[in-house]
């Protein structure tokens, strides 16, 4: 199994960045791929998730209108496009394989104001 991220940088606050991750090892199409943040002294946190069925979405309410999810079953992908950032999202991203305790290794988004 590997989940590997990409697209993460450096932006200005009300700046955009979307990030990508690709997923093998396992059936992508059967399971939700979830998307978490962890900042510098706080506990890692679900930013956003998608079902594997019916393409149903999860948000944190501090994302709610400007991050969407999305999936790509042909290209084992989902993409989180993150828009109207804030300092507040800096944090290492990271996708996550269902509930099992597959990662990925991570990239960093930073946001300066």
């Amino acid at each position: 199994v590997q989940l590997v991220e990409s697209g993460g940088g450096v932006v200005q606050a009300g700046g955009s960045l979307r990030l990508s991750c690709v997923a093998s090892g396992f059936t992508f199409d059967d399971y939700a791929i979830g998307w978490f943040r962890q900042a510098p002294g706080k506990e890692r946190e679900g930013v956003s998730c998608i079902s594997s069925s019916d393409g149903s979405t999860y948000y944190v309410d501090s994302v709610k209108g400007r991050f969407t999810i999305s999936r790509d079953n042909a290209k084992n992908t989902v993409d989180l496009q993150m828009n109207s950032l804030k300092p507040e999202d800096t944090a290492v991203h990271y996708c996550r394989w269902s509930t099992t305790n597959y990662w990925g290794q991570g990239t960093q988004v930073t946001v300066s104001s």
